[in-house]
């Protein structure tokens, strides 16, 4: 089951291999607001109301609950709160209301679940679709809750994958790049993990959390911070509500951006650091599957540009620290000291195909599958999802949902793919994608010019009419600098993770001369 994906496009080696699998004979669902080129392809297409992904899980799982569905043995030995989860659904999300929200048949739902439930083995791959909501972490929370109920878990062919959003971003949370956690998931309230670092570093790391991104944006809009340093990002076009966000950006006193172009984040910058592309360095990286590998340098980089981790080092030199290493071979035995999942990984020994984390002795292959046997907790806990609607939904003068995404010819903020001639060719401009009921309404023909506005900007943007929306949604990406999207975009974000509401903001559609 693909939910919240447009792999093809967003992810396209693991779209390809679903279409492969798909073709070998495995039974494809698909949850998307969108007809993707998945959602052809699919057995079954859940079309459902963007923002509802909750109430349409817990709506399959109303249907596995009532009709024994679930796997008990599995239940019973490696779980608890069951009886509490399916009282809830039960009473909580008949499947009339469930219809009711998500705009999805009841009939399509049941089938769902039954195919979903009955399959030897099922497996879920989420994506953003998932995760870039006000309530995202209820729609993953509902997902880990079906595969604990149906036993889809810990075995070959099964589980729950989320599809990253980009490259390497397993990599970065590995290593601490996360408010709340040091390297290797260690919690900064553990006195031994501190002293650890404290030993080999020779200064403690903070013990309490940091800031999560749009805290800081708020916090540099009251003045409370001052700098901020950002590597290989560019919120100024790719963040949520990006009106704010550089406003956030321009409130600073000192702004440092370090990356490979000249990024719309890098022109507000009052220092610009250039970064060596991947091309041009070595070092390893962790996909979504916890594969660290390592890449090689193929060409000097150009200029004055150097690889992220010596400008660091140079920068804590600067600041009065001395950081230190000649080569990321270092860094990597570094991280293998203190990060108990990477003790067994060595930069020298990393062959080919890598090694997955948690990887506990040098010399034993890593762990490839998790919970073959049990949690980290022990026991999985069932925890009932509650639906949390989106930030902002339409009305009479905002009546369109927009939903943003990605496309294929493209990647992220366009800064590399823009510069290739061909991908230019292919995908010069951005496109707004209108169902044709939309367009015949509004006197909206293919190729013509709109205004789009929001409560929080507007921009102008070419249509294209096309059956992917569904009537009353409309879609765009936001590799186009000149079509800054994100000045759109929702200042909701998730209740836990403070993700963005990328998913669905309040949009007019009027068409220009």
């Amino acid at each position: 089951m693909v939910f919240g994906a447009n792999s093809t496009e967003a992810h396209p080696i693991i779209g390809l291999k679903i279409m492969e699998a798909a073709q070998a004979g495995a039974k494809l669902i698909v949850v998307d607001p969108r007809l993707t080129d998945l959602a052809r392809r699919a057995d079954l297409w859940l079309p459902l109301k963007p923002g509802t992904n909750v109430p349409l899980v817990n709506g399959m799982l109303h249907v596995i609950f009532k009709e024994n569905l679930y796997d008990e043995d599995f239940i019973a030995e490696r779980t608890e709160g069951f009886e509490g989860l399916k009282k809830y659904i039960l009473e909580e999300f008949p499947l009339d209301r469930v219809e009711a929200i998500t705009r999805v048949p009841k009939e399509k739902i049941i089938e769902a679940a039954r195919l979903f439930a009955t399959a030897e083995r099922s497996m879920i791959l989420y994506g953003l679709g998932v995760a870039e909501h006000k309530g995202g972490t209820e729609g993953v929370i509902a997902l880990a809750d079906l595969v604990l109920a149906t036993g889809q878990v810990g075995r070959e062919g099964a589980g729950i994958n989320p599809l990253r959003g980009q490259h390497n971003v397993q990599g970065a949370c590995d290593m601490g790049c996360l408010p709340y956690v040091l390297p290797g998931y260690q919690s900064p309230a553990d006195p031994v993990a501190i002293k650890k670092f404290e030993e080999l570093w020779g200064v403690a790391p903070p013990t309490e959390k940091g800031l999560m991104e749009p805290q800081m944006y708020q916090a540099a809009l009251k003045g409370d911070l001052k700098a901020l340093y950002i590597i290989g990002y560019d919120p100024a076009q790719t963040g949520g509500n990006a009106g704010c966000i550089r406003e956030a950006l321009k409130s600073l006193k000192l702004l440092i951006v370090q990356d490979i172009f000249l990024s719309e984040t890098a022109k507000l910058a009052h220092v610009v650091l250039p970064g060596a592309c991947v091309f041009e360095k070595e070092g390893t990286y962790t996909n979504g599957e916890r594969r660290v590998r390592r890449f090689f340098k193929a060409v000097d980089p150009p200029g004055e540009a150097l690889p992220d981790w010596q400008i660091v080092c140079r920068l804590a030199q600067a600041m009065g620290y001395p950081m230190k290493y000649d080569h990321p071979g270092q860094i990597m035995d570094e991280i293998s000291r203190l990060a108990p999942p990477f003790k067994g990984i060595s930069y020298q020994t990393l062959g080919p195909e890598g090694l997955h984390w948690p990887c506990p002795e040098p010399g034993r292959p890593g762990i490839a599958r998790m919970h073959t046997e049990s949690f980290p907790r022990g026991r999985a806990k069932f925890v009932p999802a509650n639906y949390v609607p989106s930030e902002e939904l339409p009305d009479r003068d905002y009546p369109f949902i927009l939903i943003t995404g990605r496309r294929l010819v493209h990647f992220n903020n366009g800064s590399m793919t823009r510069r290739a001639e061909g991908f230019e060719i292919i995908g010069p401009e951005e496109l707004l994608e209108m169902n044709p009921q939309d367009a015949q309404a509004l006197g909206i023909r293919d190729g013509q010019m709109v205004r789009v506005s929001s409560r929080r900007g507007k921009i102008k943007v070419r249509v294209k009419v096309t059956d992917k929306s569904q009537p009353g949604c409309v879609f765009m990406a936001f590799h186009h600098p000149e079509t800054p999207v994100n000045l759109l975009t929702s200042p909701g974000v998730d209740t836990k993770t403070m993700t963005p509401e990328y998913k669905v903001c309040a949009v007019r559609v009027e068409p220009l001369p």
